[in-house]
């Protein structure tokens, strides 16, 4: 196969860079090593960054008929009274609510706009095995399939494969670390008509537990703190239960609809970013070039704005054969700046050794206890988390 571009990793960033490429005029393939898009527990927070992104691509209506629901603000529980930590109210978006809708919705929406353009193709259960170099650059990949190995060869190719991107590593590109892995075990508990109206809610002495609003059901998310998820096993299941109970707004007998360790889901979470997103023919983005944490709901909406900053910027270069590294460098010095000033928002967010250990003790972290102060600091919140630090806007067709 000969074409423009091949993206790896069918995510909200493979996808959304493959359906504007396409969009553009261009032959792309999107090679996933899944067969479907059906994964609970992955990031399906849709902020009002992306959701003005999919009104400037005209998906916007329909993106908004699939199952969701809507927050117009975030919650805490703080020192026992319910505050606002972020607000959307005041942005200057069509939409001012954050949208939560399992993933596979977003991407099968995604999917099927792509479908519609002639030069677009979606190869599902194609696992990357390597890259092919020629003359000193990638000039391609090649994959294993249910029909044998496929060989692609592009002028570019993409790694949008997530944290743990085989595309990086077979590319060599040097990675960073910040700070120590934490986990996180997520689990559905059952939504029922007197339980705490939060779209979201944590915080105070319930710092480390996350509810999100599914409509039938919660999604809750645990914060291991102070050991390991082996650790939490050992001691055996009715611990484990009762050390959610203790901090979780429902009532402690909604646990056991945790039947059995199956139904808990354990996520590692780390920060990290590439030294260099781009090599010679290759360029990284979304949680490829920069791994975030689940704080915020950044990581998606981060992986959507790469994608069209990285099209509004190579499309034009790809299309004309004229694709140079200087193009790939000013994708990276575009989206740079964004994912680390994101990234040091959420290790602030995390806080210090010092804020950490009381959290432990049932504190809130420092910028917690600041909105909760003063609340106008709600809206600059709702500004960060809605828009983020570079918001990006589709290129006219």
């Amino acid at each position: 196969m000969q074409i423009d571009c091949a993206i790896v990793g069918a995510g909200p960033a493979g996808l959304m860079l493959g359906l504007l490429l396409a969009r553009a005029g261009l032959d792309v393939a999107v090679v996933e090593k899944h067969g479907d898009f059906l994964r609970d527990f992955r990031g399906d927070t849709i902020h009002p960054s992306t959701l003005e992104v999919m009104h400037e691509l005209g998906l916007l209506d329909g993106l908004l008929a699939l199952p969701h629901t809507q927050a117009p603000r975030l919650h805490a529980e703080i020192g026992g009274r319910d505050v606002t930590i972020a607000d959307f109210s005041r942005l200057p978006t069509r939409c001012r609510f954050i949208a939560f809708m399992p993933q596979w919705e977003f991407l099968d929406h995604l999917a099927r706009a792509a479908a519609g353009f002639p030069g677009f193709r979606l190869l599902m259960r194609a696992e990357v095995t390597g890259l092919v170099e020629a003359e000193g650059r990638v000039a391609g990949l090649t994959a294993k399939t249910p029909e044998g190995t496929l060989t692609i060869r592009a002028r570019l190719v993409v790694g949008a494969d997530g944290r743990n991107s085989i595309v990086r590593e077979k590319a060599g590109l040097e990675v960073e670390s910040f700070g120590s892995p934490s986990e996180v075990a997520w689990m559905k508990l059952s939504h029922r008509p007197n339980d705490p109206p939060y779209t979201m809610g944590h915080g105070g002495p319930r710092q480390g537990f996350v509810m999100v609003d599914r409509g039938e059901y919660w999604q809750c998310g645990y914060v291991l703190r102070r050991t390991g998820f082996a650790e939490v096993k050992a001691q055996g299941l009715d611990a484990f239960r009762a050390a959610v109970a203790a901090v979780s707004p429902l009532p402690p007998a909604r646990m056991a609809e945790v039947r059995s360790w199956e139904d808990v889901h354990l996520l590692s979470v780390r920060i990290d970013r590439l030294k260099r997103w781009w090599r010679p023919g290759l360029i990284c983005i979304g949680d490829a070039a920069h791994a975030m944490s689940p704080i915020g709901g950044f990581g998606v909406n981060l992986a959507i704005q790469d994608a069209v900053a990285a099209s509004n910027l190579l499309a034009g270069p790809l299309g004309n054969g004229t694709l140079a590294d200087s193009d790939l460098a000013a994708v990276e010095k575009r989206r740079r700046f964004p994912a680390r000033a994101t990234q040091k928002l959420q290790l602030m967010m995390r806080g210090s050794r010092r804020r950490r250990d009381e959290a432990r003790r049932g504190g809130p972290p420092a910028f917690m206890r600041s909105i909760a102060r003063w609340p106008v600091l709600a809206h600059l919140a709702g500004r960060l988390v809605g828009l983020g630090f570079r918001p990006e806007h589709v290129a006219k067709r």
